[in-house]
């Protein structure tokens, strides 16, 4: 989970000569150069639409972007973004999952706080001063928040053309938004059918208010991929994951990615892991598959 000592492994990480940063991630997309250096990255852009659009909740107007194919029904998906908020990696994480068949919706967490980037344009992250800009607005991230907001966005996603509300509906959270997939599925359990959460942090502790307390109100299918560091942190959690599964009867993959930094899916994340990101990645798309 994203605190001091994940802000010391990534420093280690970077000074042993990490892959790109955010600033770096920016620049090769903005100049359409990104395919060459992440080519499982060039979407073809001419099989998928992508709109921004507002979704209406009960506490204001979150801005997303809407991507889908251009022809046909699909299962909805809502995307959920890690700490640092909503960016360019995430939406084109999102265009890669509408050319694969469905219908994404990449959303804003901190809509309630601001419209677009989390971190103005030279604020780093990690740093003392990103914190101090995004603990606040994680702080209303609570779970009746979470689930009101991932009512709102199926509410809106129910509405598109190119949404089959007749099959189930997933869930996707990185970092902070592993948890956020785990309280919207036990919330909804007839709308969502898969969820799968990428080196989320806390998703199950000896707190009355851990998140895997709600897996037994769930119905869905689960991939839950833990960074290594992660698992050193908290060796608890993978053990407690599989066992409230098992006691639900959910099938759930709970796997510990080697070689991997909590952080490690984004593309534009300092300690992105290009091999087990594509790993998981495709195991996403076999749970999707199976499930919705």
């Amino acid at each position: 989970m994203c605190d001091n000592s994940t802000e010391q492994d990534i420093q280690r990480f970077t000074e042993e000569g990490g892959k790109l940063n955010r600033r770096q991630f920016n620049q090769l997309l903005a100049l359409g150069t990104l395919s060459t250096v992440l080519p499982q990255f060039a979407v073809a852009d001419e099989s998928i639409v992508q709109q921004e659009i507002s979704v209406k909740t009960p506490h204001g107007s979150a801005d997303c972007l809407f991507t889908a194919p251009k022809t046909g029904r699909h299962p909805a998906v809502v995307m959920w973004p890690d700490i640092k908020g909503r960016r360019a990696a995430f939406d084109l994480m999102g265009q890669r999952l509408a050319a694969q068949g469905y219908a994404v919706l990449v959303v804003n967490p901190f809509y309630r706080d601001v419209s677009g980037a989390a971190l103005p344009d030279g604020v780093e992250f990690p740093s003392q001063e990103a914190w101090q800009i995004l603990s606040p607005m994680r702080e209303k991230l609570t779970q009746s928040a979470v689930v009101s907001d991932a009512e709102a966005f199926f509410a809106f996603l129910d509405q598109q053309s190119a949404v089959d509300t007749k099959r189930q509906g997933a869930l996707m959270g990185y970092c902070m938004s592993g948890s956020f997939t785990m309280f919207a599925a036990a919330a909804m359990p007839k709308r969502i059918g898969a969820i799968a959460s990428f080196h989320g942090g806390g998703l199950a502790t000896d707190k009355p208010d851990s998140p895997h307390h709600t897996i037994i109100e769930s119905d869905a299918l689960a991939l839950h991929a833990i960074a290594e560091n992660d698992n050193e942190r908290s060796p608890q959690m993978q053990p407690m994951l599989k066992e409230a599964y098992q006691a639900a009867g959910l099938t759930a993959h709970i796997e510990v990615y080697p070689d991997t930094l909590h952080g490690w899916t984004p593309p534009d994340s300092k300690v992105y892991n290009e091999k087990q990101a594509e790993r998981v990645w495709q195991q996403t798309l076999a749970l999707f598959k199976q499930a919705l």
